[in-house]
C-alpha cells in the first residue's frame, strides 16, 4: 500500500543542501565494476560513498543538519545516537563548527568506529557506549538531550538529514553518461533511500528504485507489508550500519512513495560480497556498504543489458571482524559444516576418520574433543571446510557408514553459537 507523504524533499532544498555541505563533502566517483558487469551481463556502476572523508555518506546529512542550527543551539551542544557512521559525521561537524557533542553508541559498536569518532571529533565530543542496539542508544541519547536542553541530531528521521543524503542523487544524475535503469540503495533507518529516492522520482522517473535491507533486520520491508511503520522486537545486529528495529516516520512515508521494491539479503551473502570486493577490487566495505551489491543475484534475469547503479555506502569495517566475515560467508555458501562426531575409544579412530571418512580436499578447521564417562565413544565438535558444496552428502554418508555421525549442527544456530 502506497502512502502519500506530507513531506517530500524538493529539488531546491536538495540543491541548497549541496551548496551548504560543499566545503567538506566529496563529489564521490561513479565507477564501473568489471567483475559484476561481466557476471550479470550488464553495466554495473558503483557510487563510491566509502571514499568520503569519514568513509561513509553520513557526513552529508549530519553536516547539513548541523549547519542549519542557530548559534544558540550550537553553543548549547548537540547529542546523537549512532551505530558508527552517523556518529563520525556528527563528530566531524562538531569539530568543524566548534560545537560540543555527546555521542551515544551501542556497546556492540566495533572499536574501529569508536576510534574514528574520537579522531574526527577532536576535543569536541564525548563518546558514551549505551545498550546493545542502536535503538537502545537512541532512547538514552534522547533522554540526555531533553535533560540537558541540547539539540538531538537524528541519524535519519529529520528533513535536513534527508536533504543532505539526497545530494547523492543530484551527483549521480550529473555523473551518469547514460540513463540509469536501476538504482539499488541500502536501507537502515531510511534516510538515504528517502533522500536519493525522492530526487530520482522527480528527475529520473523511469529509474526503478530498489531498497535493500539485511534479512535479519527487515524493518522497512515488514513496514511496507503491514502498511504501517512497524517496530521489530528482535533483529540480527551483524550489519550494524543498517540494523534498526524501526525506520523513521518521515523515511517510511517517503520510501513508501518513492521506492519501487524492497529486497532483503542474507547476512552470509553480504559477507561473501565483502570478501569478493576486497579480493577482486581491493575495495574495503563494511557490511552495510555491501548491501546493494549483494542483492544483484535476486535481479539477475531482469537487469541483463541495463545500466545499474549500486550505492556503496561505507567502508568503516573493523579488521578484527574478518574471521567472522569469512566464517559467515563459508556457512552461507555451504562450504563450512559443523558436526558432533562420535569417536570410538580405541587406538586409530581419529586416523580412520581422517583417512577414510574425509574426502581428499576436505579440511578440518575446528576440533574440540571431550571424553565423557562412556568407555565406548567420545564426542567431538568438528568443523569441516569443503572444496565443493556437493561434497556434503558424500561426507555425511561415510560418517554414518562408519558410525562416526552424531549430529549435524549448522541448522542449530543457538547451539552452534555456544559451541563455536
Amino acid at each position: 500500500m502506497k502512502v502519500k507523504s506530507n513531506y517530500m524533499p524538493s529539488i531546491e532544498d536538495v540543491e541548497e543542501a549541496a551548496v551548504s555541505i560543499k566545503c567538506a563533502v566529496s563529489f564521490t566517483p561513479l565507477l564501473p565494476n568489471l567483475y559484476y558487469s561481466s557476471r550479470f551481463k550488464t553495466n554495473i556502476l558503483l557510487k563510491r560513498e566509502d571514499l568520503q572523508l569519514v568513509r561513509s555518506y553520513k557526513i552529508r546529512g549530519a553536516l547539513n543538519k548541523m549547519k542549519s542550527l542557530s548559534k544558540q543551539q550550537l553553543d548549547s551542544g548537540v547529542v546523537c545516537a549512532s551505530a558508527g557512521n552517523h556518529a563520525q559525521g556528527v563528530a566531524f561537524a562538531c569539530a568543524t563548527l566548534q560545537s560540543k557533542g555527546v555521542i551515544f553508541m551501542p556497546s556492540t559498536t566495533p572499536n574501529q568506529k569508536i576510534q574514528q569518532v574520537n579522531m574526527f571529533g577532536q576535543n569536541y565530543v564525548d563518546v558514551r557506549l549505551e545498550g546493545d542496539t542502536f535503538d537502545d542508544a537512541k532512547s538514552r541519547a534522547v533522554a540526555y538531550a531533553e535533560l540537558n536542553k541540547s539539540t538531538f541530531i537524528h541519524p535519519f528521521d529529520d528533513k535536513k538529514i534527508i536533504e543532505g543524503q539526497a545530494t547523492i542523487g543530484l551527483e549521480l544524475l550529473k555523473q551518469a553518461d547514460e540513463r540509469i535503469d536501476y538504482l539499488l540503495l541500502p536501507v537502515g533507518g531510511g534516510g538515504l533511500a528517502a533522500g536519493v529516492g525522492s530526487v530520482f522520482k522527480s528527475l529520473s522517473p523511469h529509474t526503478k528504485i530498489i531498497g535493500v535491507e539485511p534479512a535479519g533486520a527487515p524493518s522497512m520491508t515488514v513496514s511496507f507489508e503491514k502498511g504501517i511503520n512497524t517496530r521489530l522486537e528482535q533483529i540480527e545486529k551483524f550489519v550494524d550500519g543498517a540494523a534498526v528495529q524501526q525506520v523513521g516516520e518521515l523515511n517510511f512515508e517517503i520510501c513508501n512513495s518513492v521506492l519501487d521494491q524492497m529486497l532483503t539479503v542474507h547476512e552470509g551473502k553480504i559477507c561473501e560480497t565483502i570478501l569478493e570486493l576486497y579480493n577482486r577490487d581491493a575495495i574495503v566495505v563494511e557490511p552495510a556498504g555491501a548491501l546493494a551489491l549483494s542483492a544483484l543475484d535476486q535481479l539477475s534475469d531482469e537487469i541483463v543489458g541495463k545500466n545499474v547503479v549500486c550505492v556503496v555506502s561505507g567502508s568503516n569495517n573493523d579488521i578484527t571482524r574478518t574471521e567472522e566475515i569469512k566464517e559467515r560467508a563459508l556457512l552461507y555458501k555451504g562450504l563450512k559444516h559443523y558436526f558432533i562426531v562420535r569417536f570410538p575409544q580405541r587406538a586409530g579412530a581419529l586416523k580412520e576418520f581422517v583417512a577414510e571418512v574425509l574426502g581428499p580436499s576436505d579440511d578440518i578447521t575446528h576440533f574440540e574433543y571431550t571424553k565423557k564417562n562412556s568407555r565406548e565413544t567420545g564426542s567431538a565438535v568438528v568443523g569441516i571446510e569443503l572444496k565443493e558444496k556437493s561434497n556434503l552428502d558424500l561426507l555425511m554418508s561415510r560418517m554414518k557408514e562408519r558410525k562416526f555421525f552424531g549430529e549435524y549442527l549448522n541448522h542449530k544456530e543457538d547451539l552452534l553459537n555456544i559451541l563455536i
